[in-house]
């Protein structure tokens, strides 16, 4: 099957009641959904072209069993209460943060998502934006292509021996650590799940003592109303040394502003972001513009649109892990872990 392609949508008109359960699907997703869910007996009724104001219609126009999103559309409890007989929402991806989870556990549905999925594109494209950052690697090209030969002005940093602080150490978190292994770097790791702890790749410690230690740091923690601009000018402050910082997880857990005073002030050395605080980049408030023409004119930071977790491999793996959920629910094993 070519890893690119995506099922062909249906009329989305709704099927008719029969003996298999069935799954609304709202967003794209790889053609082999179809076909597996289908060997666990449920159905899909795929609309990848709903707008979010014509899914409440949908949701009550058939008893649909579950219902498949990826990022465009909020799942609050208006929505939910379209939909009564729903008994599980699959988050086709790592982050939950379209999602009122209170809400939903009122309403008592359960939640699946599948950071599992990729996890491992994530890893490798946080290892290549520290590389890109360190040895300058998106300037150089471009500057080669400019006709510029400039060797000494892209001298980089090399990975080995530098102290990389991750913080976030769920499947996301993880994946990183792993690949950086081989580096001969020393990697520390802060999360307030009290549950996780150190491994054979990373040391779990205190914030205060990531902060103290690290030369990098690697945002994986998930979005929410607590984390949000997590990583602040306090934040940034409690580095006794200037740093770099990267940024895989969800814009809005930095504040962009102060990382422009930061990298301005050179308290921060560089930035990798493939995520942004508002990524409708046609849609951005004065003071959001202003923050991202300094990022973007900035030679020492790398910008990339969210595709960190987006690889032909990813597409195919997340129905992998959200079908292997559904049917473990299904057969009354709960719910899929939620996290990053």
């Amino acid at each position: 099957m070519n890893p690119t392609q995506g099922l062909a949508p249906t009329s989305c008109a709704p099927p008719p009641i029969g003996t298999e359960a069935v799954c609304l699907v709202v967003d794209e997703m790889h053609a082999s959904l179809e076909p597996m869910l289908a060997a666990i007996g449920v159905r899909i009724n795929y609309c990848p072209t709903l707008t979010p104001g014509e899914v409440p219609a949908a949701l009550a126009a058939f008893p649909y069993e579950g219902m498949m999103v990826r990022s465009k559309l909020r799942v609050t409890a208006e929505l939910l209460a379209h939909g009564p007989q729903l008994r599980y929402v699959a988050r086709a991806g790592a982050g939950t943060d379209n999602i009122d989870v209170a809400a939903m556990s009122a309403a008592g549905i359960s939640l699946l998502n599948a950071p599992e999925g990729n996890r491992d594109a994530v890893g490798e494209y946080t290892l290549g934006l520290l590389l890109a950052l360190f040895r300058n690697i998106a300037r150089a090209d471009r500057e080669v292509r400019a006709g510029q030969w400039q060797r000494e002005a892209n001298r980089g940093e090399e990975v080995g021996g530098k102290t990389i602080g991750i913080l976030g150490y769920g499947h996301m978190g993880k994946a990183f650590a792993r690949r950086l292994s081989g580096f001969g770097c020393t990697v520390l790791a802060h999360d307030s799940n009290p549950a996780i702890g150190s491994d054979e790749y990373a040391t779990l410690v205190s914030l205060a003592e990531l902060q103290a230690r690290a030369q990098v740091l690697s945002l994986h923690i998930p979005y929410s109303a607590a984390n949000h601009h997590f990583v602040n000018a306090a934040l940034m402050a409690g580095f006794p040394q200037p740093f770099w910082l990267l940024n895989t997880a969800r814009g809005e857990v930095l504040d962009h502003a102060a990382l422009q005073h930061g990298l301005q002030a050179g308290q921060v050395r560089g930035a990798a972001l493939d995520v942004l605080d508002n990524e409708k980049l046609g849609q951005l408030s004065a003071s959001q513009q202003a923050t991202f023409e300094v990022l973007r004119q900035a030679p020492n930071v790398v910008l990339s649109p969210h595709i960190g977790g987006w690889t032909h491999q990813s597409y195919a793996r997340i129905n992998e892990v959200l079908v292997e959920k559904i049917r473990a629910f299904r057969a009354g094993a709960g719910a899929g872990n939620v996290g990053s």
